[in-house]
């Protein structure tokens, strides 16, 4: 379910270190400006790494200010068996799309959390996600990026070390994490493509429901149209926010006049047991390899909520 692409920064994980051969791109630059420069990594990280006096070339501690050449071998410690003890691992049978020694991505099913909300909740994907890890004989950090919607399904992303980690937020925040969705919604939409640009704010009236508000905070979602059911009054939309706002799809078609199909919350008729979205697909640059990565998530639902079409 995945495709990956791309020139690849070559990297080897050897025991606690990450070792990378220098690219020519990355001729002349000092350790300090890999990490401060290229790769943006957070000033407490590179503290941490400096006084650890753990981050060696070719072998040998050198000055951070020293300038690298292609072909040399950085040796960086992101690789630690320290557990997150807030996360406990449970056995969920959830299902990875995806994984190396960086990132990982996982098909969420409905009814399940992204992440726990209290240190002693044990049914999130994050929870699956940690015992996955522990299951393979390799325990230790996982961190997910960016969070779906209880009832909504599909692909959720990981960080497995804190360079990951602190880079995939950085990309997240700069949206060079494209995520696609596709939802049922009620009715026929009469344009083959459209942008709803409405701010969404939260309602007063509802502790989870959120409204469109104009003092809320800027969303922007793109979709396109798959295909129209007339006969059962359906469309099948596909999905693209430039912006992550909490139930953003759900909101803005029902602000349009198009509930998804089941979400009783903003106004759907209880067909399905949930909202019919899923998160198909995400694609992003491998912030390590610098590889393309496009990975799918097929449909859980059993039986079925979408129809069977075809995902570009």
């Amino acid at each position: 379910m995945s495709k990956v692409g791309g020139k690849l920064i070559h990297s080897i994980r050897r025991g606690k270190f990450l070792l990378v051969t220098i690219p020519d791109k990355w001729n002349q630059f000092t350790i300090e400006g890999i990490f401060k420069d290229y790769w943006q990594v957070p000033k407490g990280l590179i503290h941490e790494w400096r006084m650890g006096k753990e981050v060696f070339v070719n072998n040998q501690f050198r000055s951070w200010n020293s300038s690298l050449k292609a072909g040399e071998c950085i040796q960086i410690p992101i690789f630690t068996e320290e557990i997150e003890v807030s996360v406990h691992p449970s056995d969920l049978q959830i299902s990875i799309l995806y994984e190396d020694e960086h990132v990982l991505i996982a098909n969420k099913p409905a009814g399940l959390d992204t992440h726990p909300s209290s240190p002693d909740q044990v049914q999130s994907l994050l929870n699956g996600a940690a015992y996955h890890l522990f299951a393979e004989g390799r325990p230790g950090m996982i961190k997910h990026i960016h969070r779906l919607d209880r009832d909504t399904t599909g692909a959720v992303l990981f960080a497995k070390n804190r360079l990951a980690g602190s880079m995939l937020d950085k990309m997240l925040e700069d949206r060079k994490i494209k995520r696609t969705y596709v939802a049922l919604c009620e009715g026929i939409l009469a344009k083959n493509q459209g942008t709803i640009s409405e701010k969404i704010g939260r309602d007063r009236h509802h502790a989870t429901r959120r409204r469109v508000s104009p003092t809320g905070q800027t969303a922007v979602t793109h979709y396109q149209v798959l295909r129209r059911y007339p006969k059962k009054k359906l469309s099948v939309a596909k999905c693209s926010l430039e912006s992550g706002r909490t139930h953003q799809i759900r909101v803005h078609f029902s602000h349009i006049g198009h509930p998804l199909a089941g979400d009783s919350l903003y106004g759907g008729k209880p067909v399905y047991p949930r909202q019919a979205l899923h998160a198909y697909k995400i694609e992003f640059i491998h912030p390590i390899t610098e590889e393309t990565i496009v990975c799918r998530a097929p449909f859980l639902d059993n039986p079925p909520i979408f129809p069977d079409i075809h995902l570009p």
